[in-house]
């Protein structure tokens, strides 16, 4: 029985779609004006293990995942390097899509983007002035104005009344309220817009989600996710507008990850200390950064360190290693494995403690295969099977641990490595055992984990 925290009501429930068998979930996505840094890395990869459990129960899972592709960010940035809004957004967003696949995420089913739903957005404005919750202003802008929604607040725990008196209203904005916010900003020279019954302009941010759900799964669905710093305003927001327009409940189950830290400060471009995706990947290999997120519980803070990556490094040695040697077999059925790991998923997808399954999953597949059990193979099959439930352990096992961290290109090769294991060979062979420990050690320097079997012998990077 899968259990989510519902951040609406600050506990666990017991999941229960709308419409049984199917889920509709849709997840705040990315402003597309430069890569992905590790906080969005973040989302990415926990609502890709949400999609990804929901699919092994059985759910029927439309996956929605935004872009917003037009925004305050987009056409400052566009400015500063002379170039159309346009092809910014074109380009960051084949670098997302590059990013996200590298991390094996997968592509969610729907993709909206923002400049193909302004009717949509405009439908809603145009239905919120109708029924008196927007107003457009002297200066041209349209916003929603909060105290009208009695509600305002419940997802935050923020009230009206605490939130108003840290306010204080923008010079010539026109709003009738500090707190109100923008619908339809009103076209200024130079920038992108498109026509409305509210004159030339283009959507605040907080509409167009409202608009792509609205659009794809109607009034009322299962599941909104996104990063914990959206909660408020944006989530906020969010629920205010759709519920106001369309009269009834949003959203059933909201889910927040937490945020992305370094040394114990909220990671933000603002304080200078985020890391871009691509630059970690030089260092570290996609899967690494994969498990350093998952090894954690979604709502918890993440910690990032090198530390913490060289520790994920080390344990996925450890994965593949247990699956080294192995042939994918018939999947058992029903083991206390998958029961536990079942468990620990349906307890709002833990995956710290999934991620625990896998490694004792692990050790009784290696004591498998010291006592040359028949039924290492099995384990093996259930271990990759586990482990693609979280997105980890599908590559083939001696090619990864010779796998190197791409981008980097520093260290021996495989082939020198092979040409230095023959001649050890060689060199023991020949019983020159002082040049055989001389070419261990200039392997071991190089971070090369060489094992002797009675098969021969095979190597891993450290």
């Amino acid at each position: 029985m899968l259990k989510i925290y519902n951040s609406l009501n600050n506990r666990k429930e017991v999941f229960e779609p709308i419409i049984p068998g199917q889920v509709r979930m849709y997840v705040c996505g990315m402003t597309v004006y430069d890569y992905c840094h590790i906080g969005h890395a973040r989302v990415l990869v926990v609502f890709d293990v949400v999609y990804r459990y929901l699919k092994y129960l059985g759910y029927q899972v439309t996956y929605v995942r935004n872009i917003t592709d037009i925004e305050d960010k987009i056409i400052n940035r566009a400015n500063e390097n002379g170039e159309a809004y346009d092809q910014l957004t074109e380009r960051f967003i084949r670098a997302m899509h590059e990013d996200a696949d590298a991390l094996g995420v997968l592509r969610p089913d729907v993709e909206p983007r923002a400049t193909e739903t302004i009717d949509e957005m405009l439908e809603m404005i145009e239905a919120l002035q109708q029924k008196d919750y927007a107003y457009q202003a002297d200066n041209g802008d349209v916003y929603f104005a909060v105290a009208k929604f009695a509600d305002y607040g419940r997802l935050s725990g923020k009230k009206i009344s605490e939130l108003r008196a840290g306010e204080r209203v923008e010079v010539d904005t026109g709003k009738r309220d500090p707190l109100d916010f923008v619908l339809w900003k009103s076209a200024k020279p130079g920038e992108p817009s498109w026509p409305s019954r509210f004159g030339d302009g283009r959507p605040g941010w907080h509409i167009e989600c409202s608009a792509m759900s609205r659009s794809l799964f109607g009034n009322h669905f299962d599941i909104h996710g996104g990063g914990q710093d959206l909660q408020f305003p944006h989530h906020e927001n969010e629920i205010a507008q759709s519920e106001c327009c369309n009269g009834e409940k949003f959203v059933n189950y909201w889910m927040h990850n937490g945020f992305v830290r370094v040394n114990e400060e909220k990671m933000s471009k603002s304080l200078g200390n985020f890391f871009i995706l691509r630059d970690v990947l030089d260092s570290y290999r996609a899967e690494e950064i994969r498990y350093f997120i998952v090894s954690s519980h979604y709502r918890s803070q993440l910690n990032y360190s090198e530390d913490q990556l060289d520790n994920a490094r080390a344990a996925l040695q450890r994965l593949y290693a247990a699956l080294q040697d192995t042939d994918r077999g018939e999947i058992p059925e029903g083991s206390d494995y998958q029961q536990r790991f079942e468990q620990a998923l349906n307890d709002d997808f833990n995956t710290a403690n999934a991620v625990a399954v896998l490694f004792d999953l692990a050790r009784e597949l290696n004591r498998a295969k010291s006592e040359q059990q028949e039924t290492q193979h099995q384990l093996a099959s259930l271990l990759r099977y586990l482990g693609g439930v979280l997105g980890l352990l599908q590559a083939d096992a001696g090619e990864y641990l010779k796998s190197q961290a791409g981008g980097q290109g520093n260290g021996l090769s495989d082939s020198a490595i092979d040409e230095l294991i023959a001649a050890r060979l060689q060199a023991r062979a020949e019983k020159d055992w002082s040049k055989a420990d001389r070419i261990r050690d200039e392997l071991v320097e190089a971070g090369i984990i060489i094992e002797d079997g009675s098969d021969g012998t095979r190597w891993r990077r450290a």
